[in-house]
């Protein structure tokens, strides 16, 4: 028998769910401790896998990223379903004073994402002990570049990750929630999120002689005017969007007329109707003001993230299961739209599935700062509940 089988032989008492909170902890801070940027996860993936294979769990690995699957078949024959964390890091520099700060410097876990992965560990190992009772197919999808477009979830797709699932879930560790709280929407529930970089070209010169010059900062400063009237006088009020100038680049001394200036920004919508009129939008305005003012204009616009929509059965499902799995001392409620996006998103497009925000915030553990913060933190208590709502949310699909 190899090593890898005998440590799942050890594994296979069945136990509660909540002595999988200590494993969990001590995952978290080991991941938090050892962060990864978006496509560069290989000890990451690494960690996941050799953990996945003590539960005797079947291991494939991406070939598209740093990317793991562990598939787990039940004793007898049912649906399938794919449970998603993700396990990239960012480039921030913690400033946290704890014991598990991150030893990795300049990059952070400062999103939740080393939660995420130690509950979807958690949860592979309570299936992996209950594998004969199991109905069924459980996933379990550790996907990498959640941060970063184009993100990782495209690539495992295309490797067939989602073949014959019946649903998808994934979950968020969210410290604007207090922890005890869990909950989900259905429909549209976080925005797209599209990028646009502007270079626009004028002609240089004297600023005594500013007749003799295309002025590439006036025309960037009033397209900037421009781009910013466009939800306010293009969008229907009643569908939210955003559209951001992040940045404006140009000039390098006080008495000369600029030749370039440089724009950059976000596009958020919740849905594609809007996402496609505010990109038409922003290409005709670009065109049109850079003219009025006599400079080039060239636009590249990135579509990156689709908008996440939840599938209504399937958040239907979160608010009958939930109350039930988490007990009285969690509070079940409705999420408001997120204008952050996730690339979650893209696998809801082809399965029926939901994405649901676990409470995280307790002032009493400093869990205060918000998401990607140098001084970010969750409280742990927090991976019990999230632990407790993929395994109600997978089994109850699962045995229906």
């Amino acid at each position: 028998m190899g090593a890898a089988n005998a440590k799942g032989m050890d594994n296979m008492e069945q136990k509660p769910i909540e002595i999988l909170q200590p494993d969990m902890v001590a995952w978290r801070r080991h991941l938090h401790r050892n962060p990864e940027l978006s496509y560069q996860e290989r000890k990451t993936s690494d960690f996941v896998a050799e953990k996945l294979e003590s539960f005797g769990i079947e291991v494939k690995k991406s070939a598209s990223g740093y990317g793991v699957t562990g598939i787990l078949k039940g004793g007898s024959p049912g649906k399938t379903v794919v449970l998603r964390a993700d396990m990239d890091a960012l480039p921030i520099q913690d400033e946290k004073e704890c014991e598990y700060a991150s030893e990795n410097s300049g990059v952070m876990h400062a999103c939740g994402h080393d939660g995420h992965t130690s509950i979807l560990l958690a949860a592979a190992s309570y299936y992996s002990s209950r594998k004969e009772e199991l109905r069924g197919e459980v996933r379990f999808l550790f996907q990498p570049a959640e941060e970063v477009c184009p993100g990782g979830a495209l690539g495992m797709i295309d490797e067939g990750v989602l073949d014959g699932a019946d649903a998808v879930y994934g979950l968020h560790l969210w410290t604007p929630l207090p922890v005890g709280t869990v909950a989900s929407a259905p429909g549209p529930l976080m925005a797209s999120a599209d990028e646009f970089f502007i270079d626009i070209i004028g002609k240089g010169g004297h600023a005594g002689t500013p007749h003799r010059t295309v002025d590439s900062i006036l025309a960037g400063a009033a397209l900037v005017t421009q781009l910013h009237s466009i939800v306010s006088r293009s969008v229907d009020p009643l569908r939210p969007a955003v559209l951001n100038v992040g940045t404006f680049q140009g000039g390098y001394a006080q008495n000369v007329v600029a030749e370039q200036s440089r724009l950059t920004g976000t596009v958020r919508a919740f849905d594609d109707e809007t996402r496609q009129l505010l990109r038409r939008r922003v290409e005709e305005m670009v065109t049109s003001v850079c003219a009025a003012y006599g400079a080039e204009a060239k636009l590249n616009y990135l579509m990156g993230y689709p908008p996440l929509v939840n599938h209504e059965g399937e958040t239907a499902r979160f608010f009958r299961v939930a109350p039930e799995a988490l007990g009285s001392s969690v509070q079940v409620t409705v999420m408001e739209k997120l204008m952050p996006a996730e690339d979650f998103s893209y696998y809801v497009r082809e399965v029926p599935g939901c994405f649901m925000f676990v409470g995280a915030g307790n002032p009493e553990k400093a869990a205060i700062y918000p998401h990607h913060h140098a001084k970010f933190d969750f409280d742990e208590d927090a991976m019990i509940h999230g632990l407790k709502l993929m395994v109600a949310m997978a089994d109850s699909c699962l045995n229906e």
